[in-house]
């Protein structure tokens, strides 16, 4: 990435999704989690603090050594273990089947093979499991979405890779998840152009599949 998305992007992400108006998202975001969770794009922790008690241990991947380090003293004073186990979400080390849930938090719009990712996340989960995300994307609005493709190049070079315009529910849906809850809108006092909102727990796989 450079020095610019090495060393400058993680501090802007820190600040930009570090916002005290999106606390109420992630607290809404990691309800319901417990045992093992896959975090996917981890970065300094945002969302160490709010982690549910039934939390055991998080697997963390993501591929800032700076982000850990902005995010030090919150993974240090974690409620639950934090293992690192890798730096790239589109090749996960860790076994099938070996996740209880999963989260994702502003983490989908910059993974450059999103759908790999995802397939990996399906993979590490048990049956059943559930993957949590909050993720801003595509508005469903013609004009709005017409900005976002304009700016998407923009976007991409100044903020380590992250795109405007990724439908998010499609993605995860794509990827053989089953929507189980949803909420999509414009989040209040960010641009529309990039504060439309994916908010959602999917299955990976239905959870009445057999096994």
């Amino acid at each position: 990435m450079g020095w610019y998305g090495d060393l400058v992007v993680p501090y802007c992400i820190e600040l930009g999704c570090g916002m005290s108006t999106l606390v109420p998202a992630r607290e809404a975001a990691v309800r319901g989690l417990f045992g093992d969770v896959l975090e996917i794009g981890f970065g300094s922790g945002l969302n160490v603090p709010y982690y549910p008690d039934d939390v055991q241990k998080v697997l963390a991947v993501d591929p800032s050594k700076v982000a850990r380090h902005i995010g030090r003293k919150r993974i240090a004073n974690a409620r639950c273990p934090i293992e690192s186990i890798g730096l790239d979400a589109e090749r996960i080390a860790a076994a099938d089947g070996s996740a209880d849930a999963a989260l994702s938090t502003f983490t989908l719009c910059s993974i450059p093979d999103v759908e790999c990712a995802l397939a990996e996340v399906k993979r590490i989960l048990k049956p059943g499991g559930r993957l949590h995300f909050l993720e801003h994307g595509r508005a469903p609005d013609v004009a709005v979405a017409r900005w976002q493709d304009r700016i998407n190049g923009v976007q991409r070079t100044l903020c380590g890779g992250c795109n405007l315009n990724r439908d998010m529910r499609r993605l995860v849906e794509r990827a053989g998840f089953h929507i189980e809850s949803l909420e999509a809108s414009y989040f209040p006092g960010i641009p529309r152009t990039h504060g439309f909102m994916f908010a959602g727990v999917a299955v990976a796989g239905r959870a009445d599949a057999p096994a």
